[in-house]
């Protein structure tokens, strides 16, 4: 694949890695910090930071594509893999969708089905190195095929739920699913923001139009 081919249309290509979140940057502490599977699981589960760094490890090289453009290539990540949390828990048959919950209330939603697929891992370093507090340390996620807001920073643990429902970013408009490369006529730039018109309480021609109407606006801001 040349470099054209993994640039997403309406992205640009930088080496930086830039700075961006809502609010400060919390204060961890690795003695008290926890892990916690809850949900639609048959038994919830807390880790400590040693229980939670135990688990199987993976090294994972992924290109990163920000929904405010930028994409950044050849990123290396070291981390615990998705599917060695699972299988620390037995899930019940329901259990179709999760929810990543982070320090200071922060949240994003997944289909369970994005999160088993290939290099989905629960990071602490990148590019050979620790990360630092504003990019997530100690451990935030990495899903290397959707936007990068979905890889949330802070990570402090997953809610398995049978029903999506909207995290922080996707309640203020940003898609539900988040994929670059999906190019439609409801996403003429990739799923950056919500297309469903029912986001709205109707789907009514009204409701239509103010959602196309919401949808430019955000997408004005962007370009801005």
């Amino acid at each position: 694949m040349n470099a054209k081919e993994r640039l997403p249309k309406g992205q640009y290509l930088t080496k930086k890695w830039p700075v961006l979140h809502e609010g400060g940057v919390p204060k961890v502490d690795l003695a008290t910090w926890n892990f916690r599977i809850s949900g639609l699981v048959e038994q919830e589960r807390t880790f400590t930071w040693d229980e939670f760094m135990a688990l199987p490890h993976e090294v994972y090289e992924c290109d990163i594509h920000c929904v405010t453009t930028w994409s950044r290539y050849d990123n290396v990540w070291e981390g615990i893999p998705f599917q060695a949390v699972l299988d620390t828990v037995k899930l019940n048959p329901d259990s179709k969708y999760v929810m990543i919950q982070a320090e200071q209330g922060f949240t994003t939603n997944l289909p369970l089905e994005e999160l088993l697929k290939p290099g989905v891992l629960f990071a602490y370093k990148h590019d050979g190195k620790p990360l630092e507090p504003e990019h997530g340390y100690p451990l935030r996620l990495m899903v290397p095929h959707l936007y990068f807001w979905k890889s949330a920073k802070w990570v402090r643990g997953i809610e398995f739920m049978s029903k999506d429902r909207p995290g922080f970013w996707e309640e203020r408009g940003y898609h539900m699913l988040g994929d670059p490369w999906a190019i439609d006529a409801n996403n003429p730039d990739g799923q950056r923001f919500r297309d469903d018109p029912a986001w709205f309480g109707d789907s009514s021609i009204e409701a239509e139009k103010k959602w196309r109407e919401h949808l430019n606006a955000l997408r004005s801001q962007k370009k801005s």
